[in-house]
């Protein structure tokens, strides 16, 4: 509220609106190719987008799963909450995508008038559940409704059209339920990449990981801080700090993996797998692991190959199927998919990586 103050007082309307377009068209982009860089169109079509977006399911699913944008451009992570779901027999519908902003950009941007209506176009489409529950992933979009639009509404109206839970607590609090699919051993040593702003979710996650056999969770007493990983980035030398403390204390501490929650978390941390002795993985990974659950996590896999031209040149089947531009796919792989790197990998990328002219992290 203080910052939507700030630039409200330091920007006209029009400049503050230019702003919040600039930023959703980038978001929109970079969701849109990282996406269709790794799925075909059935995938992301479970994933609610392209016809899924607009479709009417014909009878109205217990929950509304809503994916917010970015997770988009780890489409694993997400597939694998969809896996989990099914086989719990949830029935769901997915949203989510640009065409399902919940206008934190614009509200940010300081244009509280269209932050509104990008957000309550989007609530009017997730409020057709028979439960009345909307179980959310991206924690930006949990705090831009719990805490702005849904209240707001319920001052206007009297009632809120549906109550919202993270897909953490949703599944800690069926943790009784989930735990008989849980049959296969997972033998490792991980600790918990934390942020606790919204609440209960690193617990739940705890939980959770603690029931898959096998696992054993150590604790590396470091900085919880923040939302998620993005938003550490108001800070950007105390967010390098946090990360090379943590990874500096998994190596000591002998985990196996360092296991992230969110979308950002992993999209920032994956590549330096690459560089120490831990595998970086997902939550749900290791939970789909332990139920026979498998999602191939491509990005990981893209980014860790730290060259644009190699990443393009190995995504040039789907770029022909979905009729993308080559050159617009480098330009998101080395702005956002290679750009989105706070901290340094430990050496520079390959030579061949070097000689297509790709410097190095």
């Amino acid at each position: 509220m203080a910052r939507l103050g700030i630039a409200k007082s330091d920007n006209e309307l029009a400049e503050r609106r230019r702003r919040g377009v600039e930023k959703y068209r980038d978001g929109s982009r970079g969701v849109n190719m990282l996406s269709r860089l790794q799925l075909d169109a059935d995938a992301l079509e479970r994933l609610g987008q392209r016809s899924a977006s607009v479709a009417t399911p014909v009878e109205a699913p217990d929950f509304v799963f809503y994916t917010g944008c970015n997770v988009l451009k780890t489409p694993h992570i997400a597939l694998l909450a969809l896996d989990i779901m099914d086989a719990l027999g949830v029935s769901y519908q997915v949203m989510g995508g640009p065409s399902h902003c919940c206008g934190i950009l614009q509200l940010k941007s300081g244009d509280a008038e269209m932050a509104g209506r990008m957000g309550s176009s989007t609530m009017e489409k997730l409020s057709h559940s028979n439960s009345g529950q909307v179980i959310s992933w991206c924690p930006s979009c949990y705090v831009q409704y719990t805490e702005t639009i849904l209240p707001t509404v319920e001052r206007q109206h009297g009632s809120r059209p549906f109550e919202m839970s993270p897909f953490m607590r949703f599944l800690g609090d069926r943790l009784a339920q989930l735990k008989p699919y849980l049959q296969r051993r997972v033998e490792m040593r991980v600790a918990l990449h934390k942020h606790p702003g919204v609440a209960g979710v690193v617990e739940a996650a705890a939980e959770i990981l603690t029931a898959v056999p096998g696992i054993e969770l150590v604790d590396l007493n470091q900085p919880a801080v923040g939302l998620q990983s993005v938003d550490v980035g108001v800070l950007p030398k105390y967010k390098r700090e946090l990360q090379l403390m943590e990874l500096e204390a998994a190596r000591d501490a002998g985990v196996d993996a360092l296991v992230a929650v969110y979308h950002s978390d992993h999209r920032e941390l994956c590549a330096h797998e690459r560089d120490w002795p831990f595998r970086i993985v997902n939550i749900l990974e290791v939970v789909g692991e332990s139920m026979g659950l498998h999602r191939h996590d491509r990005y990981k896999e893209l980014k860790i190959m730290q060259d644009a031209d190699q990443i393009v040149a190995d995504c040039s089947d789907l770029i022909a199927k979905h009729s993308l531009d080559p050159g617009n796919a480098r330009d998101v792989v080395m702005k956002v998919l290679l750009g989105d790197q706070p901290l340094p990998l430990r050496r520079g990328a390959p030579p061949e990586a070097c000689a297509g002219g790709v410097a190095p992290s």
